[in-house]
């Protein structure tokens, strides 16, 4: 029997025991269930639809039990698991627009995000209007049309880090009937309760912090009360399904997402203060760090960070850049993040934004920040620098 849990437990405890209702047989995890064929014992069980689960596809105990915990993480009324963060991205757009609508997404929205908007979406009679992230409420109220519906938004911004004033330009779009979403990925609803700032709709790429050990693709899609049924058709019609052993690793993550990320947080500032010391960095663009752009939105509606965050570095040749990036022994380079490893990719947001010019003229770097020591970190980027000047000559 599974006691009720006080409603005012903190954070930190709830994240450790969230989703535990699906556990059975006194286990502390929710069991494995590798399934497809869901067995009815007779017509009217099967007929009623009273039998809480259908079919693999449509949930299973542990499907549900990672449901409930990113819901009760988010803050949100209910959750669904989707195979990677850009099908949840996806799921939730396609469940909330029809052809003939408009709508406003950041000019600092994930790339792949805007790729969707700009191919699949455009096809189907979507417009897609992306605005500067760093716009006020009475320039946003200015681009909405009398079919605009939607209001997406990502905070901090992919790559170039903007925070947004997620509670005016929610407040402006509920105004004139748009839904707000906003991608909660690098702060998670344990930094960032992007519901109690007007957002109805959180899509997170469980993949990064949640799962926590670069082991397993996951997404999922969070919703208030009210428009919970247009997203859960839309997961259902579309046939999203995570598979459960990435299920089960989004669980396990799961319970220790509040030590991970206070680490990853502790370990990218001061990896950050480090570099803004260096000569060779023009910008450090981590919106936790005192004196960043960002930082006074950031200090009033987070909580925390994470570990990611880029720099912009003073002009070097592309072969400087890369001899520094390819000695690195501790940083690897790849296009994902929120693992216990520390990670970095050089990127030029000029050629696809369309509402914002990137102004600076040195190579940018997007880094995320492990679980390493922060010496051997600053030693690895030490020595990196050095042959970025050697190169560079």
């Amino acid at each position: 029997m599974v006691k009720e849990k006080p409603s005012t437990l903190a954070p930190e405890t709830r994240l450790v025991t969230a989703g535990h209702d699906y556990a059975e047989h006194g286990f502390v995890n929710p069991a494995v269930y590798h399934a497809s064929t869901v067995r009815y014992r007779d017509v009217e069980t099967l007929m009623s639809g009273a039998q809480p689960y259908k079919y693999g596809r449509r949930g299973t105990p542990t499907s549900r039990a990672l449901d409930t915990a990113i819901a009760d993480l988010e803050g949100g009324h209910d959750a669904r698991l989707a195979p990677s963060g850009l099908s949840a991205i996806t799921t939730a757009l396609l469940g909330l627009v029809r052809a003939g609508d408009h709508i406003l997404v950041t000019d600092a929205v994930y790339r792949p995000a805007r790729a969707f908007c700009d191919t699949m979406l455009a096809r189907l009679g979507v417009e897609t209007t992306y605005y500067d992230p760093r716009i006020g409420a009475a320039e946003l109220a200015g681009l909405i049309r009398p079919n605009t519906r939607l209001l997406y938004t990502e905070s901090p911004g992919s790559q170039t880090m903007e925070v947004q004033d997620l509670p005016a330009l929610a407040d402006v779009a509920h105004r004139h009937g748009l839904s707000v979403l906003i991608d909660n990925t690098w702060a998670t609803g344990r930094f960032f309760r992007a519901f109690e700032h007007g957002a109805d709709v959180v899509v997170t790429a469980a993949t990064k912090y949640i799962v926590g050990h670069s082991d397993a693709m996951l997404g999922a899609i969070v919703g208030t009360a009210e428009i919970w049924p247009q997203l859960e058709e839309a997961h259902l019609t579309l046939g999203e399904c995570a598979g459960p052993d990435d299920a089960y690793l989004g669980l396990r993550g799961l319970r220790t997402l509040d030590v991970r990320l206070e680490r990853h947080m502790r370990n990218a500032l001061e990896i950050a203060d480090w570099l803004k010391s260096r000569p060779e960095v023009e910008d450090v663009l981590h919106p936790a760090l005192p004196g960043a752009t960002g930082h006074n939105l950031w200090a009033r509606d987070f909580t925390g960070a994470s570990g990611l965050f880029s720099v912009v570095l003073k002009p070097a040749p592309r072969e400087a850049v890369a001899a520094m990036l390819d000695g690195l022994s501790l940083f690897g380079m790849g296009f994902s993040w929120g693992g216990y490893e520390s990670l970095v990719i050089p990127f030029n947001p000029s050629g696809y934004r369309t509402a914002t010019t990137w102004t600076h003229k040195g190579p940018a770097l997007r880094f995320h920040i492990g679980l390493e020591h922060t010496d051997d970190l600053k030693a690895d980027l030490d020595e990196g620098f050095k042959r970025l000047a050697a190169t560079a000559g």
